[in-house]
């Protein structure tokens, strides 16, 4: 189908490989533009199909959406997308240009026939902008570097960073004295007396405080009531602070299935979850936890020695650590001790890459999802829509430590949750503020 030439205004995106593999549906994405896709976008993309992770499940559904697009048509023409209100596509062949980027940047690769790609629809599409879409900065720098516009692929990411700055917590000054004393006595009061006619977030947890006193309370929107918040133990852990222990009540609290706990390391986030799912054993048929596998480096993990439970064991370690804390609680001859050890040999405690548990049934499962920062918003869509009858969800992270390339703080896959989840009735969310784990861990954290 030929291409209209007159309208000027619409631009022209090209992207790049980084894109499609955080969103396979990102070419629908650009309005009433036009989207470029370089054909060594296409050769990247075949070394990407094959396989059981996020970014070869993303190749695949976009080499078949690619197709399903261009029906009868010929790929390198300009082909109508999906609707009067959006945009046409083409596939560009490897063009001949007056500026050849591998000749520049001293070396011949694929990011720069990409970036070439962009050059020749800059010199044959007069009048037209032309912008480069990638996840990779690097590639970004580089656009620039030779008069190209490039920009991050904005769909998805959370506007407005201050959101990140939640911390689930709120405190409440001046508070009427009978009312705290109410809570203590009671363990609840009605909303109205804290809050009036004001509406207030779901499964919010707040300090309230006046001149004497102080509580720790949490308001159930169901009943519109606020009650009180006492420590309490979970398999022998107890929370040291206001933030751990309002995590503690979410993660214990039935009502709530779905829980992310945001903090630096050493604030005590997996732990707590962890002992918060043994603390409720008796509740799930499996307790799972897992974490991406972000590899060394950014290599694959094949490059590691030995079979795959080698390969893999560095990347769990730290998931085994906070299950050995907890059953250091105990002597070896206590029950609780040897329980951990029956619940890890009959599988019903599994401690996994995240890989190995996705495709798998959710039903009646407690399942923790550590770093969950470095996970994309589709994954961790992904893993919520599997969730069964009586399945609860817990995602811990810190969204200001990315471990992988094409991800920050604002378009990572815990981000996304934190932001797009807020108020809804079956979500709680913490941020931990204070380090936990030792005087040391805290100086790094501050001051290093």
């Amino acid at each position: 189908m030929p291409r209209a030439k007159s309208d000027k205004d619409r631009k022209i995106f090209v992207l790049d490989t980084s894109v499609i593999l955080y969103a396979h549906n990102s070419i629908m994405n650009f309005a009433e533009h036009d989207v470029v896709i370089p054909i060594t976008v296409l050769e990247e993309l075949d070394q990407f199909k094959k396989g059981n992770d996020t970014k070869n499940f993303e190749a695949r559904e976009f080499i078949r959406l690619l197709d399903n697009l261009s029906k009868d048509n010929m790929i390198h023409n300009w082909t109508p997308l999906n609707g009067k209100t959006k945009g046409f596509f083409r596939v560009l062949m490897n063009p001949e240009n007056n500026m050849n980027a591998n000749e520049i940047f001293g070396e011949e690769k694929n990011d720069h026939k990409i970036l070439n790609a962009a050059l020749h629809l800059k010199q044959t599409e007069s009048g037209r902008k032309v912008i480069l879409v990638s996840k990779d900065i690097n590639l970004r720098l580089k656009a620039k570097s030779l008069d190209i516009f490039a920009e991050d692929y904005e769909t998805g990411k959370i506007k407005n960073i201050n959101e990140l700055e939640n911390t689930g917590k709120f405190i409440i000054e001046n508070v009427d004295l009978d009312v705290i004393n109410q809570l203590y006595e009671s363990h609840h009061v009605d909303g109205k007396l804290i809050f009036g006619r004001k509406k207030v977030k779901s499964n919010g947890y707040f300090i309230l405080k006046n001149e004497k006193n102080s509580v720790l309370t949490y308001f159930n929107a169901e009943d519109n009531t606020m009650e009180r918040v006492d420590k309490q133990l979970a398999y022998n852990v107890k929370p040291k602070n206001a933030e751990q222990t309002f995590a503690l009540h979410a993660i214990l609290n039935p009502r709530v299935k779905l829980v992310s706990i945001q903090g630096v390391a050493g604030t005590g986030k997996t732990l707590l979850a962890l002992a918060g799912a043994l603390e409720q054993r008796r509740d799930f048929k499996q307790v799972f936890l897992a974490r991406p596998i972000v590899p060394l480096s950014n290599k694959d993990i094949g490059f590691l020695p030995g079979d795959i439970k080698s390969k893999l064991n560095p990347y769990m370690e730290p998931l085994w650590d906070n299950l050995k804390f907890i059953q250091n609680q105990y002597k070896e001859s206590d029950k609780e001790y040897q329980k951990i050890v029956e619940l890890v040999n009959q599988e019903k405690l599994v401690i996994q890459p995240l890989a190995y548990i996705r495709g798998r049934s959710l039903s009646n499962i407690f399942f923790i999802v550590d770093e969950a920062q470095n996970l994309t918003p589709h994954e961790v869509k992904t893993i919520i829509s599997r969730a069964g009858e009586n399945t609860k969800i817990i995602f811990t992270g810190d969204v200001f430590q990315i471990d992988t390339p094409y991800l920050d703080s604002q378009s990572n896959g815990l981000s996304y949750l934190i932001d797009r989840v807020k108020d809804h009735p079956l979500y709680a969310h913490i941020k931990l503020e204070k380090g936990e784990r030792s005087e040391l861990a805290n100086l790094a954290n501050e001051l290093l």
